[in-house]
């Protein structure tokens, strides 16, 4: 058998990693399994749109990108980095009026105060402002 036929091309191999690793961002991005939406901007570089009013409900938040928004009593929407002040991991879900991270179990609540550590500071303030129904970095 020619030593050829036991070794695919260089071109052959990488083309399939390249494959692999898109594949793998877009598994990992969430897109299309009902994922966090993402904040988008305007083409006049207007503030980024986090999320309208009526997606964050009263008692909770949602995660968007790197930004918590959460809506602790009607009418009040706040802002918080989604890394965890522990260990630098994201965020993953707002569960039970908390914010929580499931690498080390740090819990926060809806005002961005440590619930329960490992986590001993509050998740950092982020501005957001309400602008008609939606919500905008600020």
């Amino acid at each position: 058998m020619p030593l050829n036929d036991l070794h695919p091309p260089r071109r052959a191999v990488l083309a399939g990693a390249a494959l692999g690793v898109v594949a793998t961002a877009a598994a990992c991005s969430g897109a299309g399994d009902g994922a966090a939406p993402s904040a988008t901007s305007s083409a006049d570089g207007a503030p980024a749109t986090l999320a309208a009013t009526a997606d964050v409900p009263v008692g909770s938040g949602v995660i968007v990108d790197d930004v918590v928004v959460t809506q602790p009593t009607a009418g009040v929407f706040k802002g918080f980095s989604a890394v965890c002040p522990h260990a630098g991991c994201n965020v993953s879900e707002v569960d039970d009026a908390n914010i929580v991270c499931r690498c080390h179990g740090s819990r926060f609540d809806l005002e961005g105060a440590v619930v329960k550590g490992p986590a001993t500071k509050p998740l950092e303030a982020k501005a957001v402002v309400v602008r008609g129904e939606s919500i905008v970095a600020g």
